[in-house]
């Protein structure tokens, strides 16, 4: 009975707060007012237990308690505070926790990024620094809506798009590399004699039988630019799609290019 719609939010902004009131509120006294709060996530949803606890005690102290960390296009949503709580709560979110509200409504939504180069070995920019850089110089357009309908940016470090930029942005910016697929033809000679796990061992505890480059790469290649010649892999890298299946199936024989 929560009827959804930005009516209310903090002084200065046009994004951030979801108001909802019941349209039965006398049935349901204590959650007449239930707005959702949405607060932008650091780059790469990187957090210190410090500020974990900081933002659970804020929103304890001036909402429901209940969170969802993330939105499923990111922002921590906080879910459940009555109007007259929102202007302090943006106080000390502002001034004692040095973090700001994230994009709701008609506007730049606040964007997002995986963990890039910080943590990833296949990232092939700094998706960390392109993430914060663009948040920082679209502030205006996140927290004061003036777009006909929503609008995302997405930052992916490879063509695994762990963030779904391509499923869940407007742009995505996605990383790949020039030159060709770095090849170690000893590890893929260890791949082949199945001393090395597929997949990183993601898939170890099922028995899918030996493995088969054949079936497990090579013939699952999009273009078809990968063969074996003898004991060795051969790439045609011109033919390459960049699509990571090989390089996620044998990530200790195959890497992306140095010139990313």
């Amino acid at each position: 009975h929560w009827k959804h719609g930005g009516i209310v939010g903090v002084f200065g902004y046009g994004g951030g707060i979801v108001g909802r009131y019941a349209d039965v509120p006398e049935l349901f006294p204590g959650v007449e007012h239930f707005h959702t709060v949405r607060v932008a996530q650091p780059a790469s949803k990187y957090y210190s237990t410090e500020n974990l606890r900081g933002l659970m005690n804020l929103w304890e102290k001036y909402g429901s308690g209940v969170t969802n960390f993330h939105g499923s296009t990111g922002d921590i949503i906080l879910l459940g505070t009555r109007t007259e709580n929102l202007e302090p709560f943006f106080w000390d979110l502002t001034h004692d926790m040095g973090q700001d509200l994230g994009g709701s409504g008609s506007n730049l939504r606040t964007p997002a990024n995986c963990l890039g180069m910080s943590r990833c070995e296949w990232s092939c920019y700094d998706t960390e620094e392109c993430c914060h850089s663009l948040t920082m110089k679209y502030q205006d357009e996140i927290h004061r809506p003036a777009f006909p309908y929503k609008f995302k940016f997405k930052f992916s470090g490879c063509p695994n798009d762990c963030v779904a930029s391509i499923a869940r942005s407007d742009i995505s910016v996605i990383g790949t590399w020039r030159d060709a697929i770095r090849i170690d033809q000893a590890a893929v000679k260890e791949y082949v004699a199945g001393n090395y796990p597929a997949n990183g061992g993601a898939h170890s505890g099922r028995d899918w039988g030996k493995f088969d480059i054949n079936k497990e790469v090579i013939n699952l290649c999009p273009t078809n630019c990968m063969w074996m010649e003898g004991s060795e892999l051969k790439i045609d890298d011109k033919e390459c799609t960049r699509c990571m299946h090989c390089i996620n199936v044998m990530p200790r024989a195959l890497r992306p290019g140095v010139d990313k």
